[in-house]
C-alpha cells in the first residue's frame, strides 16, 4: 500500500493552509505489495481479532499507547480497554505483526461455510459487437485468444455476442451451440425473456481447462451480422434506411442480472469484457450521436462543455446492478467514430473496470492489454476507508469506486489491481487546527479490505482435505497503514515538504471534476489562478517582492521560478504542460470527445510517478544504442539542439518514441539492436505499465517526425493552434508573471 501526501509537513491550521496556496491531501495505492519506499508489510492472521476503538472505530497500531489493561487510540485519544485475549497475545509482542509494524496485512476468517468457500471460481464474460467489421472482430479474436492463455485453470468463460439480438453460446458439448434473443427497438422495453429461460447460466459458463479449444472454435464462427439480416430485425428507418443494430445497454443490462443470480455461489466476481465498434444505437440505453455534428449550430454553447457530461442516467443506473451482482466491467472501445464515452464510462468507473480506446484496428495492442490485464494480481470485493486524528477530515475522494450509500469515506471497490490509485484532499475539522506544543501529531489510518483468490498452487497440499485439491481458495484479508505526520510550524517548511507529483494528481482531478460541470474553459482557469496564487504567496513568504514608499514595486523581480525552492520548481512546467494536454485542450484544436473522456478514465486511476509521465513526458538521450548521454531534457527543440546527441527516448506514458535525429551518425544501427542498453530500458519500461504502451522508431530527415515533435511542447503556444512559436513557455510564464503582479497589488 503506497501512500504519497502532497506535503510531509501538514499546515498547522486553516490559515496556513490558505496562506501557502497548496492543495492538502494524499493518493493512496492499496493493493501495491509494498510501500512507497518498496517495503512490504509483515503478514499475519486473526485480523477479527485487532482491537478496535470504540469511539472512532480506528485499529489498534503501533502509535498507541499500550498499558498493561488498556490502550489509547492514536487518532482520537480515547482509553479502551483490552480483552483478556488481548493481553495475552500483547504479552509477547514479537509474535504479533501489529506490534512490530504500522503497515499490516492480516488474513480474516470467510463466513460460511469451508465447502462454500472452495467452490466460488472466477468468472469470465466476453460480450462482442457483431454489429462491426470483420476487421474488428478479427483483433478481438486474437485477443481472447490471448486471454485464455492468460486465464489461471478452474475459471469459467462465457461468450455472448450483441447486435439487433443476444447471443449465447454453449461451449461444453461436442460442437458450439448458439441461443438468441432477440432485442426490442425501442429504448423503453425490456426483453421478451431472461436470459436464464434462455440458457441456463452454469451450461453458459464453461471451464477453461477443458473448453478452451470450442472457446476457441466457437469464435472463429462469429461473423458480423449483415445488412439483410439487420434489416429484418432492426427498425427500418425513414425511407427504408437502416437504423441502427447494435443493442449494447439492453445487453449489459441482462448480462448483469444473469450474473447477478449465481454471486455468492458459483462465483465471488466476475468480470466481463464488452468489445464495442461503435455508439449503442439500438434498444435500451441507445445514444443520440448527432450532438456531436451539430455541436456546432449554436455558437452559444461550448463544444466542450456540451460533450461532455452523459446524456442519459441509463448506463450510470445499470453500473449500479453490475455492483451489487459483483461484475466489473472493461469496456474496449475499437473506432474512430464518436461513441459517446461520456455516457458509457460508468460502466467502468463504479465497478473498478478499465475503459479502453483503440482508435483503429490496424496498430491496436488490444491482445497485449488484455494479457497483461488477466495476468496480473488483483483484489475483489475490496473496502477502503480513511480516517483521520480528529483536527481534520477527509473532504473528497477521487477514483474509481462505488461510494457506500450509508456511510461517508467508505469506498467500495469491485475489482482493485495494483496499480489503481485513489486520491483524497483534506480540510480541518475546525477552527483550531494543530496545536503547535502537542505531543499528538497528525495521524492517517488506510484500510482496505480485500479478498483474493489463492489459485490450488499456491497451498500447500498437506492444509487442504483432498476432495478440494485441485481447487480455488478464497482468502479474505485486512490490509491496514498508520502514518504520522509532523506539522510545519511556518510556510517554508510546507513548502520544503511539498512532492510536486502528488500536487499535480490531486489537480488533475480537480480539473477533470470541473471540466465536468462546467467545461474545458473553466478547468483551464482554475489551473492559471491556482498557479497565480501560488506564485503570490511563494514571492510573499520569501519577501521576494520589495515595499517601496508603502506600495509594493513591481519593478522588483516577481520569482516566478521558484528559485529559492527546489520542491516547487517543476510546477509551472507540469501546469504548462497540463494546459497543453489533450484534457485540457479546446476541440477546435481536434481533440476527440471520446479520446478526452479515455484520458480522464486513464489519469484518474494513475499513481503519481506515472501520471506526472502522461502529462509531462520524460526524454533522455543516448550517444550509441549502448550508452546513455543524458537522463533528462526538457521538452524543447532547443534542448535537443544544444544536446547534440543522436539517439533520444520519449516515454509519454501510452506512446513511447526513440528518435534519431537528422544528424545522427549513419553508421548507428536503427532501429536499435534487441540486446542493447536503449532496449533494456524499454522493456523495462514496458513491463512496468499497467497498458501496453505504443513503441515507435523515427529517423529525423528521413521519416515523417510529427508524432515525436508534438510532445516537444515547450515551444507550443499554451492557448493556440499548437504550433511552434517562439512564445511557447517562456510567453507563458511571462502571463503569469503579469498576473501576479496585478494579484499582489
Amino acid at each position: 500500500m503506497a501512500v504519497r501526501a502532497t506535503v510531509s509537513r501538514f499546515p498547522i491550521d486553516s490559515d496556513a493552509l490558505e496562506a501557502c496556496g497548496l492543495p492538502w491531501g494524499l493518493t493512496v495505492t492499496p493493493f501495491s505489495s509494498k510501500d512507497e519506499a518498496g517495503i512490504g508489510p509483515p503478514y499475519g492472521s486473526n485480523g477479527h481479532l485487532l482491537p478496535r476503538c470504540e469511539n472512532c472505530y480506528a485499529y489498534f497500531n503501533t502509535y498507541c499507547e499500550l498499558d498493561q489493561w488498556a490502550w489509547t487510540c492514536s487518532l482520537c485519544g480515547t482509553l479502551n480497554g483490552l480483552t483478556s485475549d488481548a493481553i495475552a497475545r500483547y504479552s509477547n509482542p514479537n509474535s504479533v505483526p501489529e506490534m512490530s509494524s504500522s503497515f499490516v496485512d492480516l488474513e480474516l476468517p470467510l463466513d460460511g461455510s469451508e465447502e462454500e468457500m472452495t467452490q466460488a471460481r472466477p468468472v469470465y464474460v466476453a460480450a462482442i459487437d457483431l454489429s462491426s467489421s470483420e476487421e474488428f472482430l478479427e483483433l478481438t479474436k486474437s485477443a481472447l485468444l490471448a486471454a485464455l492463455e492468460a486465464l489461471s485453470p478452474g475459471s469459467l468463460f462465457g461468450l455472448a455476442t450483441f447486435s439487433h439480438k443476444i447471443g449465447l453460446y454453449d461451449v461444453q458439448g461436442p460442437i458450439p451451440v448458439v441461443k438468441n434473443v432477440f432485442i426490442p427497438p425501442d429504448a423503453e422495453s425490456k426483453l421478451p425473456l431472461e436470459l436464464e429461460d434462455a440458457m441456463p447460466l452454469l451450461q453458459f459458463l464453461a471451464p477453461v481447462e477443458t473448453c478452451k479449444d470450442r472457446i476457441a472454435a466457437a469464435l472463429e464462427t462469429l461473423r458480423p451480422i449483415t445488412s439483410w439480416e439487420r434489416s429484418s430485425g432492426a427498425a427500418q428507418g425513414i425511407d427504408g434506411v437502416l437504423m441502427g443494430g447494435r443493442g449494447f445497454g439492453t445487453a449489459m443490462e441482462a448480462l448483469f442480472n444473469y450474473l447477478g443470480s449465481e454471486f455468492g455461489n458459483t462465483f465471488a466476481l466476475a468480470r466481463v469484457f464488452a468489445f464495442i465498434s461503435g455508439p449503442p444505437d439500438y434498444g435500451r440505453g441507445q445514444l443520440d450521436t448527432s450532438r456531436y455534428g451539430e455541436q456546432y449550430a449554436s455558437k452559444r454553447v461550448d463544444a466542450d462543455r456540451a460533450l461532455l457530461p452523459e446524456q442519459t442516467p441509463f448506463y450510470k443506473d445499470i453500473a449500479t446492478i453490475a455492483v451489487q451482482s459483483g461484475v466489473c466491467v472493461d469496456v474496449f472501445a475499437v473506432t474512430n467514430e464518436y461513441t459517446d464515452l461520456a455516457s458509457l464510462k460508468f460502466l467502468c468507473i463504479e465497478s473498478g473496470g478499465s475503459l479502453f480506446l483503440y482508435s483503429s484496428t490496424d496498430d491496436s495492442t488490444l491482445p497485449q492489454d488484455m494479457f497483461r490485464m488477466l495476468n496480473r494480481p488483483y483484489a475483489f470485493n475490496c473496502v477502503l476507508r480513511l480516517r483521520t486524528s480528529t483536527e481534520f477530515k477527509p473532504l473528497h475522494s477521487h477514483g474509481h469506486f462505488f461510494p457506500d450509500p450509508q456511510y461517508e469515506n467508505l469506498q467500495h471497490i469491485i475489482c482493485c489491481d495494483s496499480y489503481a490509485t485513489y486520491a483524497y484532499d483534506f480540510d480541518f475539522a475546525n477552527n483550531t487546527g494543530f496545536s503547535r506544543h502537542s505531543r499528538e501529531p497528525p495521524v492517517v489510518q488506510i484500510a482496505f479490505q480485500y479478498t483474493v483468490v489463492v489459485p490450488p498452487e499456491g497451498l500447500q497440499n498437506s492444509e487442504l482435505p483432498s476432495s478440494s485439491r485441485g481447487k480455488h481458495l478464497i482468502q479474505r484479508r485486512l490490509r491496514i497503514r498508520t502514518m504520522q505526520f509532523e506539522t510545519a510550524q511556518n510556510i517554508n517548511e510546507i513548502y520544503a515538504s511539498v512532492d510536486h507529483e502528488v500536487v499535480l494528481s490531486l489537480l488533475v482531478h480537480k480539473v477533470i471534476l470541473v471540466s465536468l460541470e462546467d467545461g474545458v474553459r473553466e478547468g483551464r482557469a482554475l489551473l492559471h489562478d491556482w498557479l497565480v496564487i501560488l506564485t503570490a504567496q511563494y514571492n510573499d513568504a520569501y519577501n521576494l517582492v520589495q515595499y517601496k514608499n508603502g506600495n509594493k514595486s513591481m519593478s522588483s523581480q516577481i520569482d516566478i521560478t521558484f528559485s529559492q525552492c527546489p520542491q516547487l520548481e517543476p510546477l509551472p512546467r507540469l501546469i504548462f504542460a497540463l494546459l497543453r494536454n489533450p484534457l485540457l485542450r479546446f476541440h477546435e484544436e481536434g481533440v476527440h470527445p471520446d479520446y478526452r473522456i479515455y484520458l480522464q478514465c486513464l489519469f484518474s486511476v494513475l499513481e503519481p510517478s506515472s501520471l506526472h509521465c502522461g502529462i509531462y513526458p520524460s526524454l533522455t538521450s543516448y550517444s550509441t544504442p549502448d550508452k546513455q548521454a543524458y537522463p533528462r531534457h526538457s521538452l524543447s527543440r532547443a534542448a535537443l539542439i544544444t544536446s547534440g546527441s543522436p539517439i533520444f527516448f520519449l516515454d509519454a506514458y501510452t506512446t513511447l518514441i526513440v528518435f534519431y535525429s537528422s544528424t545522427a551518425d549513419p553508421s548507428l544501427p536503427f532501429p536499435p539492436p534487441q540486446d542493447c542498453l536503449l532496449r533494456k530500458n524499454i522493456n523495462m519500461v514496458k513491463q512496468g505499465r499497467s497498458i501496453t504502451p505504443k513503441l515507435m522508431f523515427i529517423r529525423g530527415g528521413q521519416d515523417d517526425a510529427t508524432a515525436f515533435e508534438n510532445y516537444l511542447i515547450e515551444e507550443q503556444d499554451v492557448d493556440g493552434s499548437g504550433l511552434a512559436s517562439a512564445m511557447g513557455f517562456v510567453s507563458f510564464l511571462e502571463d503569469i508573471s503579469q498576473s501576479v503582479a496585478e494579484y499582489m497589488k
